[in-house]
């Protein structure tokens, strides 16, 4: 690992002139290389467990674009597949998933360090990509943080409101927290096999921490990532942890200390001033673009993008949208975001 990398500068709390920049599902379908090798591989979980192809798209918007970074191309879900659910995706329909609601159905799940077997093509594009990204690009491993994981493993399948998960917390609490303790374990071992394999810092994504309320944001977003933070630093000294707690809120402020991240990724919920005054003193943020500019761009993506470049300048930034890029951008518009940066 070397600290040269802006992306690791930023991390370790540095504060620089230009921000470094990558974005969330920078890898995917607005670009017409990855549909191509899309249909190469023949269907999504083939993409993600064939090493040579899933190194490509990862590596497919490094070529286009002055990225700072690249992050492992793979699923939150497989993971849980690893784990023994059954896993398969529905065209037009998203990810679908054998449920776990039931003591039965959760003893019947593999160990947390059994997942290795499955997940070993994983590793194997990390350590392509370790070889083959350029010297200056930081390679960003990633899981699924528990509690959003729980939410497809428990419903099947993605949900509005995330509501069976929350029924099953509140129905039948020891089978819930089973299922969480299981992901916390099965995540520490999954990343830290990426860590292994090459990446020099790792990202949990909590997509729908938002929709947990009072106690349980902390006792269910909050904690199983600073679990995972904290295992993964005691086995990798130094390593950097990047935490997206998305729909957070005010509860963002805070949310450094709470995980033991070196990074809170904000979305657009929040405004950047806003993360400037709360939530950066405590250490580096990263976001926190509106993506739908990157569909619409004209002046607003380039008034937007120095916005958030301004606000965030008086600490350690890395920026990046609020959520994923979307299938329906324009690649143009990226080179446009990009310059803007640079120029802010």
């Amino acid at each position: 690992m070397t600290l040269q990398k802006p992306i690791l500068r930023a991390l370790a709390g540095e504060t620089l002139p230009t921000p470094p920049a990558w974005m969330m599902r920078q890898a995917g379908r607005y670009l017409p290389e990855y549909r191509a090798t899309r249909a190469e591989a023949g269907d999504f979980l083939s993409l993600c467990y064939t090493p040579d192809l899933a190194a490509e798209v990862t590596l497919q918007p490094l070529r286009r674009y002055s990225f700072d970074a690249a992050i492992l191309f793979a699923d939150i879900l497989l993971l849980p597949q690893a784990l023994g659910a059954e896993l398969w995706f529905t065209p037009g329909e998203g990810p679908r998933l054998s449920t776990t609601t039931t003591p039965d159905e959760l003893s019947a799940l593999k160990p947390a360090d059994a997942v290795h077997d499955r997940l070993s093509p994983i590793y194997e594009t990390v350590r392509i990509l370790a070889r083959e990204l350029p010297k200056d690009v930081a390679l960003i491993g990633f899981a699924g943080a528990p509690w959003t994981v729980a939410t497809y493993m428990i419903a099947g399948r993605g949900t509005p409101d995330q509501g069976p998960a929350h029924a099953l917390k509140t129905e039948d609490r020891a089978t819930f927290d089973g299922i969480i303790d299981l992901l916390t374990a099965g995540t520490i071992e999954y990343l830290s096999k990426q860590v292994e394999a090459g990446a020099e810092v790792i990202k949990l994504f909590d997509s729908w921490a938002g929709s947990l309320q009072g106690e349980d944001f902390a006792r269910y977003s909050l904690r199983p990532m600073q679990e995972i933070t904290s295992a993964l630093k005691a086995r990798f000294p130094g390593l950097p942890v990047i935490a997206f707690p998305r729909g957070a809120g005010n509860r963002y402020a805070g949310s450094h200390a709470a995980v033991g991240a070196d990074c809170i990724a904000i979305d657009d919920g929040v405004t950047a001033a806003w993360a400037a005054e709360h939530v950066q003193p405590a250490g580096c943020v990263q976001g926190n673009l509106l993506n739908s500019h990157l569909v619409t761009g004209g002046d607003a993506l380039v008034t937007e993008t120095q916005r958030v470049v301004r606000a965030l300048r008086g600490g350690p930034h890395i920026f990046n949208l609020g959520h994923g890029i979307t299938p329906d951008a324009d690649p143009e518009n990226v080179t446009i975001m990009l310059e803007a940066i640079k120029n802010a």
